[in-house]
């Protein structure tokens, strides 16, 4: 059996025995205690997380300056960036319109139980917010130092810095060979630690899904059903949309490529973190025939640009928020609040709870309760789950089509341990 596939299996696994041991302490035990061991068996998740986080930073910077220099000129790089913004720019205008129209139609909000909001969690949103504006939107973008960038992982920055990094290395030409060349073999190595790494894969997510089942309980999924099931549904229509885009353009290649992401997606939507899965999937895109140039320029640039799952979120909550309280938006307002989450949202990416971030801050602009946010802190983590996914597989596509474009998407390479 594939290496994968085994890691795929014990993924499941934890998710299950994760859901059982929550759903034990949850039931049988005091409140200080469901305290104490929440806090501690996060821990699992911490210690995955953490080891995903101290290979980002490198692997971007490696990948993105060697995809760059290998394109080759600037009018490579900018037709390959084009073409990638296209796709981003679609994507995103697409998730947000889909989350305005299927808000308005199911009325989620009108349904929320204005009593059950977690308070002291929309405290710590509010406070967030009050740094978010444009000053702070700009600071979150362009790095002022690279090193500092690289200890936050700032993907964003990152991403910026390489981009110019890359296509210096690139103007200087052969002066620039063995920088390229120890910058891909550092890249390997980078790209070997991935599989020791992902081996702590189940008990990340056997430690997310116990701690926040034994906190919350089942009965979350009853008070916000409603809220959930048609957030779902978005989800599942977006899916629809992209895997038929994906499958014009892609044909019979789509249904290897969704095999191929599945060990990633699992991951990023039982730890609610697609950083977490941004190794691993730059190594299965690879295996699937994206060309590595490809794969190191397009895939960063989409995990800044192109969050599809947390753009149809970011409509379909605020305007929820605004259902509940009973503020009627017309058309224009919500058109003007789209433009608004379209531009605000590219400098989530690395944020902890990005999106709910942006959805705080775009409340107080359009005169919405702000503190609104409480009404869906206790579901927000499932819909995350949901929202990475989606943005893994919008990123997977994304990669995919883009090779496709290129004309550079080969035969799956043969299956191999990692």
């Amino acid at each position: 059996m594939r290496k994968s596939n085994q890691l795929t299996i014990y993924i499941i696994i934890a998710m299950l025995a994760g859901i059982l041991l929550g759903y034990i302490i949850h039931e049988r035990s005091s409140p200080a205690f469901i305290l104490s061991f929440s806090n501690n068996i996060k821990l699992l998740t911490t210690i995955f997380l953490r080891l995903v986080q101290m290979i980002i930073a490198p692997l971007i910077f490696c990948t993105l300056v060697v995809g760059i220099a290998k394109l080759g000129d600037l009018k490579t790089v900018g037709r390959v960036g084009g073409k990638a913004m296209l796709w981003f720019l679609s994507a995103s205008l697409m998730s947000l319109l889909l989350g305005m129209l299927l808000v308005n139609l199911f009325k989620p909000g009108s349904g929320i139980d204005m009593n059950t909001g977690d308070i002291s969690g929309a405290k710590d949103m509010l406070g967030k917010t009050q740094e978010f504006n444009i000053q702070k939107f700009i600071e979150h973008v362009f790095p002022r130092s690279v090193i500092e960038a690289m200890a936050n992982n700032e993907i964003l920055q990152i991403v910026i810095f390489s981009t110019f990094f890359g296509i210096a290395t690139a103007a200087i030409g052969e002066k620039a060979v063995i920088i390229v060349k120890g910058l891909d073999s550092f890249a390997h190595v980078i790209l070997k630690m991935v599989g020791y790494v992902m081996n702590f894969a189940p008990l990340g997510v056997f430690g997310a899904i116990a701690s926040v089942i034994a906190t919350k309980g089942p009965e979350i999924f009853i008070f916000y059903g409603k809220y959930l099931l048609f957030f779902i549904t978005g989800i599942a229509v977006l899916w629809i949309v992209m895997l038929t885009v994906g499958f014009i353009i892609l044909k019979k290649r789509l249904p290897e490529l969704f095999r191929a992401i599945i060990p990633p997606m699992i991951v990023a939507f039982s730890t609610t973190s697609s950083e977490s899965v941004f190794p691993k999937l730059t190594e299965e895109l690879e295996r699937f025939g994206c060309k590595d140039k490809i794969v190191a320029f397009v895939l960063p640039l989409g995990y800044s640009f192109n969050l599809d799952g947390s753009m149809m979120y970011m409509t379909f909550a605020s305007i929820a928020i605004a259902q509940a309280y009973g503020i009627h938006l017309d058309f224009g307002t919500q058109l003007t609040m789209l433009l608004v989450l379209m531009l605000t949202s590219k400098g989530i990416a690395g944020v902890p709870r990005g999106s709910l971030v942006v959805v705080t801050a775009t409340c107080g602009m359009f005169h919405i309760p702000p503190e609104g946010i409480a009404l869906i802190l206790p579901i927000d983590h499932f819909c995350d789950m949901f929202r990475t996914a989606t943005n893994v597989l919008g990123n997977a596509l994304a990669t995919s089509v883009v090779s496709k474009w290129e004309g550079s998407l080969e035969p799956a390479m043969a299956d191999q341990q990692i």
